[in-house]
């Protein structure tokens, strides 16, 4: 067995070029730059910042949403799989690539004033404590998610799990 995933979180270093094919599918690409901060190590000795820059290759509908809110500077969250392929140059010579085929990508930066509110988060709050004048905290329960799928069960039903 054999995993192939990148994680990174970073800032687009140039506005995504995006191409379209014949049959209607797209591709883009653009540079992404991540960054471990400088630090002064026990011994006194400075390491500066290091910064590395990717090849992201977004394809399909996540490539049409780079487009169009993908800017020089945005930051991101990026999944995806490393691939690299090769290629003879001008002068002949072979050429590497390596880029990141991103599979989910989420915008970081925040939204412009009079842009509507973040949607809920798919999943149920923590429970919710609420005071009860003097004693211990009362811990309200979550509303339970209504799954339509999945029928209530029934007094006296004999269900097998």
């Amino acid at each position: 067995m054999s995993v192939n995933k990148v994680i990174l979180l970073g800032n687009v270093g140039k506005d995504p070029e995006v191409r379209y094919f014949d049959n209607g599918g797209a591709v883009a690409n653009f540079s992404l730059a991540t960054s471990e901060k400088g630090y002064t190590a026990a011994n006194g000795t400075q390491v500066p910042e290091r910064t590395e820059w990717h090849n992201i290759v977004l394809w399909r509908g996540l490539a049409e949403v780079a487009e169009k809110y993908v800017k020089k500077g945005s930051k991101i969250y990026l999944e995806g799989k490393i691939r690299t392929r090769s290629y003879d140059d001008a002068a002949g010579n072979k050429r590497y690539v390596t880029e990141v085929w991103g599979d989910n990508m989420e915008m970081l930066d925040k939204k412009p004033d009079g842009a509507a509110p973040p949607p809920p988060p798919p999943f149920p709050q923590p429970p919710v404590e609420k005071q009860n004048q003097g004693q211990q905290p009362v811990r309200q329960p979550a509303a339970a998610p209504a799954n339509p799928a999945i029928p209530e069960a029934e007094e006296g039903d004999d269900l097998p799990f």
